[in-house]
């Protein structure tokens, strides 16, 4: 049943609570950026004209508009970060800086993913760079062909590409390698009496390398692009929720104990350094609370911002029920409400679920007393079950449907209200398998490409039902399905999904007579 993992040594900070991004979708708005931050580093200048070419069969082709993937290009070809406030008129703005930059829907030569893009960018001393690459969900990417040459960048380390002849090839291995900053063995490619050194780094070439390469003459060439996040140095202290659940035993951990120690080890740093980047991500969370539950909240495309009304509903007694789920859940919409606006949230573990982890953990920051470093510590437990379903599985929905985006973010709500609550890390990793039980199947079917319906109440929804999942578990369900053997009928359930319910909107409620009205209304 196991489909093999979605990337190597999943890191929660690079792979599970992030990135911190622009809205509405990590899968297309921040994976774009990233792929075209991959690409300008390769191009090494800034490019003046560029080509965007997707498969009409795709999930990009049918969204790239709607879910910034166009914006997100733009942004990353003109040197901005992600999270730039000119990123909604980053099109424009290129433009009218002179790039060139145009979008085409057309068959591709081997589209085997949804999100497979071609590229060709060309910079004004006439260098010109050829790409293919994919997003491959929550802000992950791969390319896979540069300049005709196979290669696999995914952005978690320096990557060196050198192009030279057979005679100096070996000269080139040496000078890549000399520094010992290696994150693997360098690989080479011979091709028509060409040779291609690829070489992940830990550290950028130095000065001298680069001199090096240089004095083998005209025939060889250095093409470098940058890490987009934390480059991994050290080695995962599991892969699987058995392994996870067992190093939490031997030690006494909590769940969100064994994720900080997993996560300083992985990438090389404190705890403590751990801990204060997780808090600031907490704070961006918060902050896109607070800015959804505004009743001046920015419009959306679909949708009105209704997370406030929800509240002061809540407030004056006239909800059916009411309570702290009901909050969390609004909290959960008022941060979707900023994603869909295109404003900065921090994915968990997209941007299509960035609602629910935040409408959890603010809940029990500010309802139930949970400090700052308290909060660090549920939201470390909750990213402790996307590392084993990023390892497992994946996180986009153009694959395994909203299972594993919205539903994998009800889950890790699920071991964070159980982190908060003191409990063990076997509580934690079964309320989060309860919680995937209870959405598996789920597809994705976003009305008119727009992450607003059903995402928000989907979200809210998530957050809501993480509390009641917590209990279930605490209170004395003994959950018989591991999360390991979760993950993977989730995975598989998903791949049996047609591609009309992932999201392309050519299926559930986007095709819906209500839906289509609603799209056709001019905005």
């Amino acid at each position: 049943m196991r489909q093999g993992p979605r990337v190597s040594r999943v890191s929660i900070l690079n792979d599970v609570l992030g990135p911190v991004m622009r809205g509405p979708s990590s899968s297309h708005t921040a994976g774009s950026y990233h792929i075209a931050k991959i690409v300008t580093g390769l191009l090494g200048a800034a490019p003046v004209a560029a080509e965007f070419a997707f498969d009409p069969s795709g999930s990009y082709a049918q969204v790239y508009w709607q879910q910034g993937v166009d914006r997100a290009f733009a942004t990353a070809l003109m040197g901005w970060e992600l999270t730039d406030d000119r990123f909604a008129a980053s099109l424009d703005l290129a433009r009218r800086a002179g790039l060139d930059i145009r979008f085409d829907v057309r068959p591709l030569t081997a589209p085997d993913h949804p999100n497979t893009v071609e590229i060709t960018l060309r910079s004004a001393d006439g260098r010109e760079l050829t790409a293919t690459a994919r997003s491959i969900g929550g802000g992950a990417v791969e390319v896979l062909e540069a300049d005709g040459w196979p290669v696999r960048l995914t952005g978690y380390t320096w990557e060196a590409l050198v192009g030279t002849t057979p005679e100096a090839a070996a000269r080139v291995l040496s000078i890549v390698s000399a520094d010992g900053e290696l994150a693997a063995k360098p690989g080479r490619m011979d091709r028509g009496g060409r040779v291609l050194v690829d070489a992940r780094r830990l550290e950028p070439l130095d000065g001298a390398a680069r001199a090096a390469l240089e004095a083998l003459g005209s025939d060889t060439t250095v093409l470098e692009a940058p890490p987009v996040a934390f480059v991994k140095r050290g080695r995962q202290l599991f892969q699987s929720a058995a392994e996870m659940l067992a190093l939490a035993r031997e030690k006494g951990w909590t769940l969100g104990q064994a994720a900080l120690a997993y996560e300083a080890e992985l990438l090389g740093l404190s705890e403590q350094a751990v801990i204060d980047e997780v808090a600031r991500r907490f704070d961006i969370m918060r902050t896109a609370v607070h800015l959804g539950l505004d009743p001046g909240a920015p419009p959306l495309q679909l949708l009105a911002p209704s997370a406030h009304a929800i509240l002061a509903a809540d407030a004056a007694g006239r909800l059916p029920l009411g309570g702290l789920h009901t909050r969390a859940a609004a909290r959960a919409m008022a941060v979707m409400h900023v994603n869909g606006a295109m404003g900065v949230v921090c994915a968990a573990p997209t941007g299509g679920s960035a609602g629910a982890v935040p409408g959890v953990v603010v809940t029990l920051v500010e309802e139930r007393g949970l400090s700052r470093e308290g909060a660090a510590m549920a939201l470390l437990a909750a990213s402790a079950v996307g590392v084993i379903l990023a390892a497992r599985a994946t996180f986009a929905a153009e694959v395994a449907g909203c299972q594993v985006e919205i539903g994998a973010a009800g889950a890790m709500g699920a071991a964070a209200v159980v982190e908060a609550a003191g409990g063990s890390a076997a509580h934690a990793a079964d309320a989060a398998a309860i919680a995937f039980q209870n959405s598996m199947g789920s597809v994705c079917d976003l009305v008119g490409g727009m992450v607003e319906i059903p995402c928000h109440t989907r979200n809210a929804v998530a957050a809501s039902s993480a509390f009641v999942c917590a209990d279930l578990v605490v209170g004395g369900y003994v959950n018989p399905i591991p999360l390991d053997e979760t993950i993977d009928a989730v995975y598989a359930v998903g791949r049996m999904m047609p591609a009309e319910l992932l999201c392309t909107s050519k299926g559930g409620l986007a095709t819906t007579p209500s839906a289509l009205r609603l799209v056709s209304k001019p905005r």
